[in-house]
């Protein structure tokens, strides 16, 4: 006798959706014909605007929302999901997040297209049934934001985005166009292409070596405010490229000086060192591939070093920890997941 497959009771979409597009839409079709609720986890929720990620899980969620029918909206959950750069931690999250919405033991399937090696997260659920859905149109997020960041912020050139996102969503597009922070993003697109455009003539590509200071004393922690672009005017730790003939902990402690002019002996330094880790997933740096070997320095002082903001940090400051962990969206890149590691700012 051959037992008749559980209906299922919750369809769930992944994605950063930024923007949301035609393509994402159509994966949201299909999960709304699987089941008569729909979850929507966006990830990169708590991170800092950048260039690859400017909006935040709210506008998001807006945009999602103008896209679908009353009736649809009222299937529809939303999950916040912050990049841990962690694979078993992200999967963990998402599926107690996900799981806190039915009851135990409900049939859960997974709506998704195996785009390219950024799909690879899909497989990370084997508990749900996989429901895999061809791709719809030609949109790419990527491709996308170029258009946003590279043409006029103006009806008719914003007008090219038509066909690729939902009506919707391009009139949400245009009216975010005129919020102050495009134009730091469109800078910062600006900076990062030119970077990548100065490496791309090489026989192989490029991975960028560098270095970054944790320093923690009498309750507080030490970062600096960036002057440029990317990134400019997010907090972040002070750090750097590593030099052709540099050691990495030298690296580190001469960033650490040039940053913020911690007045300490490299010794009194060394002897601080509580401990080193490698941050090396691809997706932590938007100026390619870059790993970074993170130094964490306790100084055990019951006072704080003077500091000041020097080379191209516009200020350096310390920061209470209690207070840096209500930060993930004013840090740089993956800085605040460093802080995380060494400094345990998260449940785990």
């Amino acid at each position: 006798m051959t037992t008749a497959p559980l209906p299922i009771e919750l369809a769930v979409v992944i994605g950063r959706f930024q923007p949301w597009h035609i393509g994402h839409a159509a994966l949201l079709r299909q999960a709304l014909t699987c089941a008569p609720k729909v979850a929507v986890v966006i990830g990169s929720s708590h991170r800092a605007r950048s260039a690859r990620n400017p909006f935040t899980f709210d506008e998001r969620v807006a945009m999602i929302s103008a896209s679908l029918s009353e009736e649809e909206r009222a299937c529809v959950s939303f999950i916040p999901v912050r990049d841990y750069f962690d694979d078993e931690r992200w999967s963990a999250r998402v599926q107690d997040a996900v799981e806190a919405l039915v009851d135990e033991g409900a049939e859960i399937a997974l709506v998704g297209h195996f785009k390219d090696d950024s799909s690879y997260y899909l497989n990370h659920f084997p508990q749900w049934q996989l429901v895999e859905a061809p791709r719809e149109g030609f949109a790419d997020a990527t491709a996308l934001r170029r258009v946003l960041f590279e043409t006029e912020h103006t009806g008719p050139s914003l007008d090219a985005l038509a066909g690729e996102v939902p009506p919707a969503v391009l009139q949400y597009l245009k009216a975010w166009t005129l919020l102050p922070h495009c134009a730091r993003l469109a800078e910062e697109h600006a900076v990062i292409a030119q970077t990548l455009a100065a490496w791309a003539g090489t026989p192989y590509p490029v991975i960028f070596t560098t270095v970054d200071a944790v320093v923690q004393t009498a309750g507080h922690v030490l970062l600096i405010r960036r002057g440029g672009a990317p990134g400019r005017g997010l907090w972040a730790l002070p750090g750097g490229y590593l030099e052709p003939r540099e050691r990495l902990l030298q690296g580190a402690m001469r960033e650490l000086r040039e940053e913020t002019e911690l007045a300490l002996l490299p010794s009194t330094l060394e002897e601080a060192l509580a401990g080193v880790r490698v941050f090396d997933h691809p997706d932590r740096s938007q100026r390619g591939r870059t790993i970074t070997h993170a130094h964490h320095f306790n100084l055990r002082l019951d006072h704080l070093p003077e500091v000041k903001g020097a080379d191209d940090a516009a200020e350096a400051k310390w920061i209470p920890l209690a207070q840096v962990a209500g930060m993930e969206d004013q840090l740089y890149d993956d800085h605040f997941h460093i802080l995380d590691h060494f400094l345990k700012l998260t449940p785990r």
